[in-house]
């Protein structure tokens, strides 16, 4: 028997389970190690290989065959990485290698195990628990994880059997040895080897200690959260449950205290690494490889940033590279990064072409007009990496260091992938067909790495639009099996609008929730205004300062393209907008500013005060509240309260630590207060996401019925 579209999706986390992730690449080309569930309703990850030869699929580690809890173990800080992840599945979600990409080790309900790739034996390992982000040396000697706040070591010993099976950690030498912590952590506020809030939330750093490439020193954060202001996350559900206690850097207010520092993996002594701390607060990341260790911190205003190489017998630094920007300097992932000659490789925002690319020891390596958005690698003088001249297209590029750049990935839609040697895997999302397809390119040919996703019972109708003199891309989707002669449609507007994210990609599994709302009876217009990504700095830099005026202009100007594009089928009159987080607060926006336009509106996880959001992402929009206190005034949605004119449900997870549920509750006083009748759905339990197969079906369904109460009277 089919069941509905929302408990499909809620059941197979929008149809992301059973999808092939996580690449390693053996160097000798032989295998490519990657993570999958069994299927496509199945939750829990585990552990695969794939033999580039032959094609054949090996399963190393399954959580099921392993004497481990289940899910509800989990230590507080691998909970954390998760929801700073977005990670919806559950079993070994996330897993290191050493550098042959022989041994991979990972954690399930906070125990440590290890699992050699090419014998599929898996062991536990005595470590202390709860185990968090282990982490292998280079050689594959010893295993580096936090655990008490603090990093330790535990050497690994020949590992005995074969065989998809479990050993017990009499293998390991006893399992009354759980390593050597390195460093004690000086006060509860204080850890080793953690990424703290911001970086993992803002910056996309989720880790805290970095293996030298002999396994003889480890590069340790060391996070000191005393100046941070406490809040308390409490379940009204449950009150016999003790409140979570976060240490949350709002705006404008202290950040934790980050460091680093050196410690000799045999417990030796430890140095501190030497910067400006107090001009460059922010550690953004770090990479060792042959070359040396480099690091890079941020400036709290975000304009300059700056690649220091760290000498590890002293901690002293030497300045490599300084990036500036009079509005905001942009993290790109995958950099810095070193050719095989030692040439720096790092991003640059190229005002005269108005394109973010590659340099190579200064020089820009990639066209203008291609906007590069990630590094993936680098190999030699080669370099991969993805890049988009299409906003709604993402590809995988090579630059082989001959000045000449070359697109790995054909078709419309939207790629990533890994390189070692002459194996490239590479996956892509297309607009012509459902699911996610992935490909190993090696000597011996082309092999698939199967998806096991789902496949929903709906072919998504979409039309892409450039809406306007500034082409706003923009996606239309009509009900399945509409015609013009049927009569105009309600219009539902559904965006994110806002930075790091784009919604109008060529990608047919992206509209597969707007075809479902659509043939609820809408219209829905989905648009990606200024500020978001893949259209060059210019674009994403024109909200600095305003949010409110850049992003609520696309969005109408989208919606009136949409109607001309479609005469007769969008109904003016009858215009809806609903959106999570960011996409919360601008559906908050735009029924309080412009009812003219918006008649009803849906705030998921809205942020109605951005005094109460985050330091790294607030700041570099709105700048520090105490310089520039009037942004954040024009951008709040507590002042507007007397304006609201139309129907507004806010919804908000009640255990949300990124956008805190403070966010709805005061937007709802002030209306309270200004007597404007509004609508308020609590999620007990519920997180800034919400994987909850319950919650996340009912949700949809009850979003539905409240827009066509508002619009349409039913």
């Amino acid at each position: 028997m089919s069941i509905s579209y929302p408990r499909q999706s809620a059941r197979t986390r929008r149809f992301t389970l059973g999808v092939p992730r996580a690449f390693q690449i053996a160097p000798d080309g032989t295998y490519v190690a990657f993570l999958r569930t069994k299927a496509g309703d199945d939750p829990v990850t585990c552990l695969w290989t794939l033999d580039v030869a032959t094609g054949e699929e090996r399963l190393v580690a399954d959580p099921a065959a392993l004497d481990v809890p289940g899910e509800a173990d989990l230590p507080a800080e691998e909970r954390a990485r998760r929801e700073r992840a977005r990670e919806q599945a559950g079993g070994i979600v996330g897993y290191a290698v050493d550098r042959e990409v022989r041994q991979a080790v990972f954690t399930l309900a906070g125990q440590l195990f290890v699992a050699d790739l090419r014998t599929a034996a898996v062991r536990a390992l005595p470590a202390r628990t709860p185990v968090f982000d282990p982490r292998l040396d280079p050689a594959g000697r010893q295993v580096a994880y936090v655990s008490g706040r603090t990093v330790h070591v535990l050497p690994l010993r020949a590992q005995g059997g074969t065989g998809n099976g479990v050993e017990d950690a009499g293998d390991t030498g006893g399992a009354e040895d759980p390593g050597r912590a390195l460093v004690q952590p000086e006060s509860d506020q204080v850890s080793y080897g953690l990424a703290e809030f911001i970086a993992a939330e803002e910056m996309g750093r989720m880790r805290g200690h970095w293996w030298a490439p002999d396994g003889g020193t480890l590069l340790v954060a060391r996070v000191d959260e005393t100046p941070v202001t406490r809040w308390t996350i409490a379940d009204p559900a449950n009150p016999e449950r003790p409140a979570n206690e976060i240490a949350y850097p709002a705006a404008g207010t202290p950040n934790a205290i980050v460091s680093l520092v050196l410690v000799k993996a045999d417990g030796g002594g430890r140095v501190a690494v030497a910067w400006d701390r107090g001009e460059f607060p922010y550690v953004v990341t770090a990479s060792w490889d042959r070359h040396g260790l480099l690091v890079v911190v941020q400036s709290r205003d975000q304009r300059t940033q700056r690649v220091l190489g760290v000498d590890p017998s002293n901690g002293e630094t030497t300045l490599l590279h300084t990036g500036h920007d009079p509005v905001w300097t942009e993290i790109v992932p995958g950099v810095p990064a070193r050719t095989g000659g030692g040439d720096l490789v790092w991003v640059v925002e190229d005002a005269e072409t108005d394109t973010r690319r590659i340099t190579v020891a200064g020089t820009p390596v990639t066209p203008g007009g291609l906007q590069v958005r990630s590094v993936l690698g680098v190999e030699g003088d080669r370099i991969l990496f993805t890049g988009t001249e299409e906003p709604t297209e993402l590809h995988v590029w090579s630059y082989d260091g001959d000045g000449g750049t070359t697109r790995l990935t054909e078709g419309r839609g939207v790629f990533g992938g890994t390189r070692s040697g002459e194996v490239t895997v590479l996956t892509g999302s297309l607009l012509d067909r459902q699911g996610v397809t992935v490909e190993v390119r090696g000597p011996s040919g082309v092999r698939e790495i199967a998806s096991r996703a789902e496949t929903p019972d709906l072919t998504p109708r979409v039309e892409l639009l450039r809406a306007g003199e500034r082409e706003i891309r923009t996606a239309v989707v009509l009900p399945a099996g509409w015609e013009p002669g049927d009569g105009p449609l309600p219009v539902l507007m559904d965006p994110y609008g806002g930075p790091h994210a784009q919604r109008v990609l060529a990608v047919r599994r992206a509209y597969n929730e707007a075809q479902w709302l659509a043939d609820q009876g809408f219209a829905v217009v989905v648009a990606d205004g200024r500020g978001t990504p893949s259209r060059g700095p210019a674009w994403e830099r024109a909200v600095r300062g305003d949010f409110a005026g850049p992003v609520l202009e696309d969005q109408i100007a989208a919606l009136d393209e949409a109607a001309r594009a479609h005469p007769g089928a969008l109904d003016l009159d009858r215009v809806g907008i609903r959106g999570w987080s960011f996409g919360g607060w601008l559906a908050a926006l735009a029924v309080l500013r412009r009812p003219d336009v918006f008649h009803a509106g849906v705030a998921g996880a809205p942020v109605t005060d951005w005094g109460l959001y985050d330091t790294h992402y607030t700041e570099r929009y709105l700048g520090h509240p105490n310089e520039e206190p009037e942004n954040y005034a024009a951008q709040s949605l507590i002042e507007d309260a007397g304006r609201l004119e139309r129907p507004l449900l806010l919804i908000h997870g009640l255990a949300d630590d990124n956008v805190v549920a403070a966010h709805t509750l005061r937007l709802s006083s002030a209306l309270l207060a200004a007597g404007r009748h509004h609508t308020v759905l609590p999620l007990s339990g519920v997180t800034h996401m919400t994987p909850q197969e319950v919650v996340a079906e009912n949700l949809l369904h009850f979003q539905v019925a409240f827009l066509k109460n508002a619009l349409t009277g039913r």
